[in-house]
């Protein structure tokens, strides 16, 4: 199972270390990441994979925004499916 994750926001030092030490600690391997800063934007996709995952999900989800919210950037995770059908043209 996979999922992706987004990250939005205001650069800073540490986002990704943030957010890949939350993925650590509930065992969720980063199998692709693609990051750019325009200006002072960050941006961050991640695709994950999840079948190890020693949480349930929303738990997971949960972690991720309050960590977005801890460092004011917009953090989402989708199972990978749900954000295919989600951007099908």
């Amino acid at each position: 199972m996979r999922a992706v994750i987004t990250v939005i926001g205001k650069d800073k030092i540490g986002i990704i270390a943030g957010i890949s030490n939350i993925l650590a600690n509930c065992s969720v391997n980063i199998l692709d990441i693609s990051q750019t800063t325009m200006q002072d934007v960050f941006t961050m996709v991640m695709l994950v994979d999840i079948s190890k995952l020693s949480v349930q999900f929303a738990e997971l989800s949960e972690q991720l925004e309050n960590k977005g919210v801890e460092m004011g950037l917009s953090v989402k995770i989708q199972h990978e499916d749900i954000f295919n059908s989600m951007h099908r043209i």
